[in-house]
């Protein structure tokens, strides 16, 4: 493969060596006679120093001494055809145009030698000639070094100007994200200063509640006892949304590494958690590392608020492009029941919908409820 595309990389320089090579034969063939009949070896000269075009952008200056030389040879050996300079004037627009200008002195070098040298075997008709056909042709050569610069300058123009875009748009991005980032964390100092502190407020005082119904004997009420969960597990979502908005990429924690803590969490609630991971485990995407925790978070609250007493099992798969969570209880769900989903269930088939995965939320056929979700991982190239 790799072959293939270097030979079709040297294709266009070849179609053109090829067509400067016709070129070069034809005018020569049809040209008024020279001093010497063009033979087998004005023809090799020819193709020798057009063919060697298949190799001008790889090696400028050296191509353009093989077509000079070449070219100098045949005019020297006083082959016919003005044009069998065409080589050569394509050999020097390439070295211009990556930038070679000092190799401009090898084909004028080679000019003057010509000159001379026709000049010293021509007489007086002849030499008006020669001096008319060099000077045309050292014409074309000035032309095609000219040509050459200026192409090179309008590339490194437009090469400046894609780069001159280029740092806009990244200085524009970079404001953008800046903005966000001020935006972000405003967000989250309002979020703590406006939330923090009532949720704290109503989470001690339920506690406070609790603790004196408790030592009075009395029957602590249900209601306490939710305000006391609820509060609590606002405070823990409150703490992860302000970690998420003061991440400075914007970009959440690696939340699986820190699935042991929510599963001690769990069991400080008195739900009894066990975890079990399979597969390679690796890094994944951010999105897919955040959804992945929510839905057990999400999972084992429910676990807690709807099962009664009762175990989770909480199950982590690396498989080969997708990760596979699953939370598995032994509650009061029955098997063949209707499922009401609530909006833990609704913000977990969202999650997983938005990053184009699978989820099952249903009673377990032995009892029971099991929370299954397959995300898709794209694999890094």
């Amino acid at each position: 493969m790799g072959t293939e595309r270097g030979w079709r990389s040297y294709a266009p320089d070849a179609a053109l060596a090829v067509a400067v090579a016709v070129s070069a034969l034809v005018t020569a063939a049809i040209a008024p006679p020279g001093r010497t009949d063009l033979d087998a070896a004005g023809v090799l000269l020819l193709l020798a120093g057009s063919l060697a075009l298949v190799a001008r952008r790889r090696a400028p200056v050296a191509v353009l001494v093989v077509a000079t030389t070449c070219v100098l040879a045949y005019f020297l050996r006083g082959y016919p055809g003005v044009a069998a300079g065409l080589p050569v004037m394509v050999a020097l627009f390439t070295t211009a145009r990556y930038g070679h200008r000092l190799a401009a002195v090898i084909p004028a070098i080679g000019l003057v030698v010509i000159i001379v040298a026709d000049l010293t075997v021509a007489d007086d008709l002849s030499a008006r000639q020669v001096i008319q056909d060099r000077f045309l042709l050292a014409g074309w050569l000035v032309a095609s070094a000219i040509l050459g610069e200026a192409v090179r300058q309008w590339a490194a123009n437009v090469q400046e100007a894609e780069q001159r875009a280029a740092e806009a748009e990244r200085s524009r991005e970079e404001v953008a994200r800046r903005r966000a980032d001020e935006e972000r964390l405003r967000i989250a100092r309002e979020l703590h200063d406006s939330l923090t502190h009532s949720i704290s407020i109503i989470k001690v005082q339920a506690g406070v509640a609790v603790h004196l119904a408790k030592k009075r004997g009395e029957e602590v009420p249900e209601a306490l006892l939710a305000i006391q969960d609820a509060s609590r597990d606002a405070m823990q979502e409150l703490r992860s949304t302000l970690e998420v908005l003061r991440e400075a990429n914007g970009e959440p924690p690696d939340r699986l590494d820190r699935l042991a803590d929510l599963i001690e969490s769990a069991r400080s609630a008195g739900v009894p958690a066990t975890l079990t991971v399979t597969g390679q485990q690796r890094r994944l995407p951010a999105a897919v590392d955040q959804a992945a925790y929510r839905i057990v978070q999400e999972a084992l609250t429910n676990v807690a608020r709807h099962a009664g007493p009762t175990s989770a099992i909480v199950h982590v798969g690396y498989g080969p492009g997708e990760l596979v969570v699953q939370v598995d209880d032994e509650g009061q769900a029955t098997p063949n029941t209707s499922l009401e989903p609530g909006v833990g269930l609704i913000g977990m088939r969202e999650r997983v919908s938005a990053l184009g995965g699978h989820l099952r939320a249903e009673p377990r056929p032995d009892g029971g409820f099991t929370v299954r979700a397959e995300l898709p991982v794209r694999e890094p190239s």
